[in-house]
């Protein structure tokens, strides 16, 4: 049964030299990965595994718009928190800001569209109720 969350929630993660570029610095597509860590972690918070909602609904979720915002640079072994808040709420898709921080310090934020689909057929689907209860 899904659990209502405080907003915004936040996640945790350390830079890994896989994450860096030459320099030591993030490479900026990596950003990405952390968000999308961090909703995955949001979920599960939520008590939505993926895969289970998968089984059970056969609707998953998919990235259907993403843009970010580049502000600082991360670096090798900084530890971050990745934020997750939701904007906006439809029947089938949400806007979600998303933010990484070190520290006080905002390294990067973005705005990233969800969207549920059935995992068959790639067409929207309503995004099912204990969910959107639990992610509002």
């Amino acid at each position: 049964m899904p659990t209502a969350l405080p907003a915004p929630f936040r996640h945790r993660l350390r830079v890994y030299w896989e994450d860096t570029d030459a320099g030591g610095v993030v490479f900026y597509a990596n950003y990405l990965k952390f968000f999308e860590r961090a909703r995955t972690e949001w979920l599960r918070a939520a008590g939505v595994g993926q895969q289970a909602l998968r089984e059970a609904t056969g609707a998953i979720f998919i990235v259907s718009e993403t843009s970010v915002k580049y502000l600082r640079p991360a670096r090798l072994d900084d530890e971050i928190e990745v934020s997750v808040d939701v904007r906006e709420q439809g029947r089938a898709s949400m806007l979600v800001a998303q933010a990484a921080w070190r520290g006080s310090e905002l390294l990067a934020e973005g705005l990233i569209r969800i969207g549920c689909v059935d995992a068959g057929t790639f067409r929207p689907t309503r995004i099912p109720t204990p969910i959107l209860d639990a992610l509002a």
